[in-house]
């Protein structure tokens, strides 16, 4: 069989590098490198590749039909979530799609991480140190073990979470349409409107689809408890961004720790210290004390920058094997 042949875009020298060169070197892996993103300029590198490594770049329909026309069998994205990715237009001309798997560990400890930070208030307690002010008024902060903790969502991540999270003393509740019976260990299943109206923490690990699409709104906004805690480290547009600064501005949201964002393709991974930020709603929502925003990095561990860049390459090799590929999700 002839060599597989991956072009790779968005290629990061400083920390995918090393493991590009070793995973492909044992797969046996052709790449064709492309740091930039792929658009209608830098999509033609592809040109002679049967498959592409992408990130959260967006391929949309245009995108998908250059890709078609050259012959690309499958979109190959270095990620868990592939909304991103246009997949009527993969259907409609034939182009396969896949996504990675990674260690749940790093995104639920980062969420569980983002939950204690934001109960304890420490966005003010650093910015306060940070100017030598080390005076107490404002910072008093609320005891984990005296809360109710709700996850949405108990796939791989949200079931870690829930179980790192059976330490600390706190209720747990789940809603999952589909119950684990690992997750029933240490945590009690309940309606999504339970989870809404009892948690003083809602923390998001639910994938991004047509019936999650702003699962959190005005509506479920206003049934929650008052200075409800809400943490996001799976796909922004799960939160209605204008309802959620709504119910921070009107004090309905007590605390909010957002690892991601609606519309943040373009934005995070990029240098942007020096330009106008073209993001409302994040140069509204950074600004808010009560507020935690991080670019998108609940993932960035060694072991999941491994994990993801092998899983892209060897859904590669299977498919070129015709192989049963894992990570195929279309």
């Amino acid at each position: 069989m002839e060599k597989v042949k991956v072009c790779v875009f968005n290629y990061r020298e400083f920390d995918e590098a090393a493991y590009f060169k070793k995973i492909s070197k044992e797969l046996g892996i052709e790449l064709v490198i492309c740091k930039e993103t792929p658009t209608p300029n830098s999509i033609h590198i592809a040109k002679d590749c049967d498959y592409i490594s992408i990130i959260t770049t967006p391929i949309n329909r245009e995108l998908m039909k250059m890709l078609a026309e050259m012959n690309i069998k499958m979109i190959s994205t270095r990620t868990i979530g592939f909304d991103h990715i246009d997949m009527a237009s993969a259907n409609e001309y034939g182009i396969l799609v896949s996504n990675a798997t990674y260690s749940p560990n790093g995104v639920a400890d980062y969420a569980i991480m983002l939950m204690l930070m934001a109960a304890r208030k420490m966005k003010l307690i650093i910015e306060r140190a940070s100017i030598q002010d080390f005076s107490l008024p404002g910072l008093e902060g609320r005891e984990f073990a005296s809360m109710t903790v709700g996850i949405i969502g108990t796939g791989r991540i949200g079931q870690t979470v829930i179980r790192h999270l059976s330490g600390f003393g706190c209720e747990l509740l789940a809603y999952d349409l589909y119950h684990k019976e690992e997750v029933k260990k240490y945590a009690q299943y309940v309606s999504l409107d339970e989870i809404i109206q009892k948690s003083d923490v809602i923390s998001l690990h639910a994938p991004l689809n047509d019936n999650s699409y702003h699962m959190i709104n005005a509506e479920t906004i206003d049934g929650m408890k008052d200075h409800v805690i809400l943490v996001n480290t799976a796909r922004g547009a799960l939160i209605d961004t204008d309802a959620l600064i709504n119910g921070i501005e009107t004090g309905k949201i007590g605390a909010a720790a957002l690892d991601v964002i609606e519309n943040e393709a373009g934005l995070y991974y990029n240098d942007l210290k020096s330009e106008v930020l073209p993001n409302h709603d994040l140069a509204i929502l950074r600004n808010y004390p009560n507020v935690l925003v991080t670019p998108h990095m609940a993932f960035y561990t060694d072991q999941d920058v491994h994990d993801m860049v092998y899983a892209s390459l060897k859904s590669c090799t299977l498919e070129a094997k015709g192989e049963e590929n894992p990570w195929r999700v279309s």
